[in-house]
């Protein structure tokens, strides 16, 4: 919940030229709902994609202040799902992720399906049954996740400057690619994109992209700093283009 409408298209003014010329990556941006549009029609015919926050399973109907997949399907290509701030903020649970993510891939959305532990969970060793649990139920009854994307953000690295280890995550993100062979076949698994998400910097984002099972970052804070995330992406085409 940051930007106003003339603050995000000043964001996107200052970064575009330079995102568009780095090769190697896929850069998506995700602005708040009131935003999508006009960045929609800025970022026509743009490589730079566009993604929704959030939204809710249903088309239409008495759902005040709720945002739809058909709502969404032509102002952007991604809707992310599941972060932890809707999970422990507003209570979403993983039966209600399920039927979102069931919806964007129903729309031709593609979902960017957040799973991650607490700093309690993770102190009791409970990190990989917590991912586990928020992936299986996210993908229960998906036959063809096509498009999807996984992102493992550890909710204790969100926002506090305390990164997990590029080891750790790559430990972490290892157990998820496994566990979405289960559940997707092994080949379907290999071709999903995972990223990392958590105090991700440009200082530190290379470390991460040379772990063998992260694909990317999802970016918070420092995607409200042009000249941060700029950075950011500037290191992962380094690395990508190689």
């Amino acid at each position: 919940m940051n930007t106003t409408l003339l603050e995000a298209l000043a964001l996107v003014g200052a970064m575009r030229q330079r995102l568009e010329a780095m090769p190697g990556v896929e850069v998506v941006l995700c602005p708040p709902f009131v935003s999508l549009s006009a960045l929609a029609g800025v970022l026509k015919g743009s490589p730079i994609g566009l993604g929704a926050q959030n939204m809710y399973f249903q088309e239409k109907g008495a759902y005040t202040g709720e945002v739809s997949p058909l709502m969404l399907r032509g102002l952007c290509q991604y809707v992310i799902l599941g972060h932890s701030e809707r999970r422990h903020c507003f209570g979403e649970a993983d039966e209600l992720i399920n039927k979102k993510l069931r919806a964007a891939l129903a729309w031709g959305l593609k979902p960017i399906l957040c799973v991650g532990e607490r700093l309690e969970e993770k102190e009791k060793g409970q990190a990989e049954a917590v991912v586990e649990r928020q992936l299986r139920g996210a993908l229960e009854g998906v036959a063809d996740p096509d498009g999807l994307v996984v992102a493992y953000e550890p909710v204790w690295a969100i926002g506090t400057g305390r990164a997990a280890t590029p080891a750790d995550a790559q430990e972490t993100m290892a157990f998820l690619r496994r566990s979405l062979g289960e559940l997707c076949g092994g080949s379907t698994a290999q071709a999903l994109r995972l990223l990392y998400g958590g105090s991700v910097t440009k200082e530190n984002i290379g470390s991460f992209l040379k772990e063998p099972d992260i694909d990317g970052a999802l970016v918070g804070g420092a995607s409200l700093k042009a000249e941060e995330f700029l950075g950011i992406v500037e290191q992962a085409s380094a690395i990508r283009s190689r």
